[in-house]
């Protein structure tokens, strides 16, 4: 697991991007495209709100908005600004269609569906926190706040078991948000595992998609008793969950899950496990060859080891999401078939 932020520092990151925040309601009809001057990178004219820069994920979604390919996106991004801006402005204007428009400062960050129901992060550590902090003992291990989504780890450690004499597992939470688009407010499980300091993430114990009402006008979107009132049920739900994802019950089952892993031997040639398995949770070739050095290292030919040697990617991973991606990759292992089981360690 990355280490990613303390507390002090999210809070202060997230107090300093709600000031910046601002949000537009504008039909791409009347947004265009246009070229710096100096830097000949796109920027995004709003109609009576000015210019903006276009941060990674406005691309992703301006892409996504004209169905233009990604990588042909990001060719003609490199290659061809002019040839990106007359393509964007085309197929604005021909699919005109009113979209809410997220900015940070002078970026914008997000294109999204005028339903899109805003659930901000400071909202949700408002209402986490407290409950989070409320758990016996309880450490937050990691935090952070990237282009595309909140995390926040913690552990309790009074709930835990062994999976093996001195292979101790501490049960968790992981409560996460996108505030562009790119994630669901969830509250997942998380199973900490002390020899390596990095998690297990099961699945989420509670999701909400950013899906509200329709907004037509700046003058909507603007309205905090609008905002509050859409926020208030997703914030008490997501809350209460919090708790649950620590319940002792569920923990002792999955401790027992774990056990049954070390049982399960690697029958074939552990490269040929790691290829399969590497098709199941979609890697690259440098982090499939992370995971096989790792499945060595930990001399651990098991499930159990298997698992492990992924989850252990999440402290090398290129970036703080693909690490979460890395956890998540785990707990999604601790539920996989014996049959899919059979398939990954017996590969020859």
């Amino acid at each position: 697991m990355m280490k990613g932020l303390t507390l002090q520092q999210l809070a202060a990151k997230i107090e300093g991007q709600k000031a910046l925040k601002k949000d537009y309601i504008a039909d791409t009809a009347g947004m265009k495209i246009i070229l710096d001057g100096i830097a000949n990178t796109p920027k995004l004219v709003i109609p009576k709100q000015g210019e903006f820069n276009i941060l990674s994920t406005g691309h992703d979604q301006i892409a996504a908005k004209v169905d233009v390919p990604r990588k042909y996106y990001a060719r003609m991004l490199e290659k061809s600004p002019a040839l990106l801006a007359n393509n964007i402005n085309t197929w604005f204007k021909l699919e005109p269609e009113k979209r809410m428009v997220r900015t940070l400062g002078p970026d914008m960050r997000a294109l999204l569906s005028s339903r899109y129901q805003r659930i901000e992060n400071e909202s949700i550590v408002e209402a986490i926190m407290p409950i989070l902090m409320g758990i016996p003992d309880v450490k937050i291990v990691s935090c952070e706040v990237t282009e595309r989504r909140l995390y926040i780890q913690a552990v309790a450690p009074r709930v835990q078991g062994e999976v093996k004499k001195g292979d101790v597992i501490q049960s968790g939470v992981v409560i996460s948000n996108s505030e562009i688009g790119y994630g669901a407010v969830t509250v997942a499980n998380m199973d900490w595992r002390l020899i390596c300091l990095n998690g297990a993430i099961s699945a989420s114990k509670f999701r909400a998609y950013h899906i509200g009402r329709n907004i037509e006008d700046n003058a909507a979107l603007w309205g905090e008793d609008t905002v509050q009132a859409d926020d208030r049920a997703v914030l008490l739900k997501a809350r209460d969950m919090v708790k649950a994802a620590v319940d002792e019950n569920l923990f002792r089952q999955r401790i027992e899950k774990m056990q049954g892993l070390t049982q399960i031997k690697v029958e074939g040639d552990p490269a040929e496990a790691v290829e399969v398995l590497s098709q199941k949770i979609g890697v690259s070739d440098d982090e499939k060859g992370g995971i096989l050095r790792s499945l060595i290292e930990g001399a651990d030919l098991s499930a159990w080891g298997v698992l492990n040697a992924v989850t252990h990617q999440a402290h090398t991973a290129r970036s703080y999401d693909r690490a979460v991606e890395f956890e998540m990759a785990g707990g999604k292992l601790l539920e996989l078939s014996r049959k899919d089981w059979k398939e990954v360690l017996e590969a020859a």
